[in-house]
């Protein structure tokens, strides 16, 4: 990968290089619920509901590589496939434009070839049939079978921070992701946030015994006022 070949690592609104989480706090982070890590990160993080899997089938868990696309547009995706690296979770905003398939079977054998972490799209993909057969993992608003363009002149960012509602995803924030949405954390506090999550996760499995042996989840809880 050299400036020459892809003029567009000398814009200044790409940056290449950016920190990411050790490979064991992401594998840490990996087999959690996600609305388990929202919790013990103090209940921030959690994207915008409507982005959901394409697939059931599909988690995510890696550092973020965030883009801000033009609307209806799709080459900064395609410039993001470049700069990723292996595990990176593309996050990306489109100005609003919801309503256009940004994604599909042709980014998808890219991403998976270059064995990223998935994708995460505030907007649409098309393809949906396919996409499980492929095995990547995207998550997004819904399907749309509306086109992008490629606007050479419009002007897009990677990895700079992002807004997604009342979200700013940074790059190499911890991205992770399952049936009930996604979560960003940040990566200062991912080592935390984990062993917080652990230790909830066991809380709740002995609140499962006690209510299994018959006990009230109000007496449990205190909350029998």
């Amino acid at each position: 990968m050299t400036a020459n070949r892809y003029p567009f690592l000398d814009l200044p609104t790409v940056r290449a290089d950016i920190e990411r989480p050790s490979a064991d706090l992401v594998a840490a982070a990996a087999d959690i619920p996600v609305a388990t890590l929202h919790e013990a990160a103090g209940k921030i993080g959690a994207l915008p509901a409507a982005i959901k899997p394409v697939a059931p089938s599909f988690k995510i868990c890696g550092p973020a590589l965030t883009v801000q696309s033009p609307p209806a547009d799709n080459l900064w995706l395609h410039r993001a496939l470049v700069v990723a690296q292996p595990g990176d979770v593309l996050v990306v905003g489109v100005n609003g434009h919801y309503d256009a398939g940004y994604w599909g079977e042709v980014m998808s054998t890219m991403g998976r070839v270059r064995k990223l972490g998935g994708l995460v799209i505030d907007g649409c993909v098309r393809d949906g049939a396919i996409l499980e057969q492929f095995g990547f993992p995207v998550f997004a608003r819904g399907l749309c079978i509306r086109g992008t363009g490629k606007d050479f002149a419009a002007r897009g960012w990677i990895n700079y921070p992002l807004m997604l509602d009342d979200v700013i995803v940074q790059p190499g924030d911890l991205i992770v992701g399952d049936t009930d949405g996604v979560v960003a954390l940040p990566r200062a506090r991912i080592g935390e946030i984990v062993a917080a999550a652990h230790e909830r996760e066991a809380k709740e499995q002995d609140i499962i015994r006690r209510l299994e042996a018959g006990e009230a989840s109000l007496d449990i809880y205190g909350w029998n006022r």
